[in-house]
């Protein structure tokens, strides 16, 4: 009953389910088989493949260490304990906007590091990648196997205007018939769209990453999502206990604010990994792995960088998605010279970019198998 949306097969012994024109969730997590796989079809249209680009890597950069990691990790949880402390001991209000802005940062520099967790890129060890997954996701309440997966399922189908699973744009006609409440949603409160993506996922998608009964998941999937929900329903409890017994401006002045500063961080930095006037976007045979993942950019954060663990060191990231952190701007640095003019890095300001994608990219053409966002400005002229 299936055959219109999945084939399944085999590579190395796996089992492999492949929604069509979208790389197997089992295969895209080995960078040698990719390579192998798509070497005839990046040559098709790109002047290097995969492999090329991996050989040209030092090869410590596909290998995490565990304590590094750790490392960053104790670390970004003791810059959110002493916060604490400090704000707990001055406990003024005049302190309390340079507690949030500084809290909500460290709680998106944690989510990034459950980030690495969940590409399994944090250690070597499954049970540890999703220890610490927890740990660094529950508090900020995001579901880290509901994440993981859905996440996957981006990384999977970058750049693929029908099967991504985030931030990918609307197509005119869909534009067109969207109520005025969803293109506020969808275009002008674009950082604070997070916790209800977690509900609802995507414009004209399904389901829940919290239930596991989502089409998200499969069924072998269903523990790790209830896992994951039932941490964030007891953090939930933890909250809704703190604010019995402290009250609810307790809750507002060393929770609630933090939490939207950090919705707003990951809405605005994930937002612009693929939100750009001329990042291309794909259809049908148009699309493939390594031609979808260089449809992303780099930015600079400035002295955020470091902070945020360099997440905006995005190209890398999405060619080779195991691959720690740490490593990032090195295996940039050794591929730019074989990318060419496909790597992408802009040089603008973050607000700059922001306002120039907030102004220029709603939806795109109904046809075409390469396409590109456009602005209701160009509605009007026709």
């Amino acid at each position: 009953m299936y055959s219109n949306f999945v084939t399944f097969w085999h590579y190395n012994d796996v089992r492999c389910l492949k929604l069509k024109n979208s790389v197997p969730f089992e295969l895209v997590s080995s960078v040698e088989n990719l390579g192998s796989k798509e070497t005839s079809q990046d040559r098709a249209s790109l002047p290097f493949t995969l492999a090329e680009l991996k050989a040209a890597i030092p090869v410590e950069c596909f290998q995490p260490s565990t304590w590094r990691s750790l490392a960053y990790f104790f670390l970004d949880i003791g810059i959110i304990s002493l916060l604490y402390v400090v704000a707990g001991a001055i406990d003024s209000w005049w302190f309390f906007p340079i507690f949030w802005v500084m809290q909500g940062t460290m709680f998106w520099a944690l989510f990034v590091v459950g980030h690495d967790c969940g590409h399994r890129s944090f250690s070597k060890y499954k049970w540890l990648n999703n220890f610490v997954g927890h740990l660094a996701h529950t508090p900020i309440l995001v579901p880290f196997h509901g994440w993981r997966i859905s996440h996957r399922t981006h990384h999977n189908n970058t750049g693929n205007i029908d099967t991504d699973e985030s931030w990918y744009p609307v197509t005119e006609t869909t534009y067109r018939q969207m109520a005025w409440y969803e293109k506020l949603l969808r275009f002008q409160l674009i950082l604070f769209l997070y916790p209800l993506y977690l509900f609802k996922r995507s414009p004209g998608k399904q389901g829940s990453h919290f239930l596991p009964s989502s089409n998200l998941f499969r069924p072998s999937e269903k523990w790790d999502v209830i896992t994951s929900t039932i941490c964030c329903g007891l953090m939930i409890a933890f909250l809704g206990g703190l604010t019995y017994l402290y009250g609810w401006i307790f809750l507002l002045k060393y929770y609630l604010v933090p939490y939207v500063i950090f919705v707003m961080w990951l809405d605005l930095v994930t937002f612009l990994h693929h939100t750009e006037p001329d990042i291309p976007w794909y259809r049908g045979e148009e699309w493939y792995f390594l031609r979808g993942a260089l449809s992303t950019i780099d930015r600079d954060y400035g002295w955020i960088n470091p902070i945020h663990h360099d997440i905006g060191t995005h190209v890398a990231h999405h060619i080779f998605l195991n691959m720690p952190h740490y490593h990032l701007r090195t295996a940039t640095e050794a591929i730019k010279p074989i990318l060419g003019d496909y790597y992408r890095k802009s040089q603008v300001s973050i607000l700059q970019a922001l306002w120039q994608s907030y102004k220029s990219c709603y939806f795109v053409s109904d046809t075409g198998g390469v396409v590109y966002y456009q602005s209701p400005k160009e509605l009007q002229r026709d």
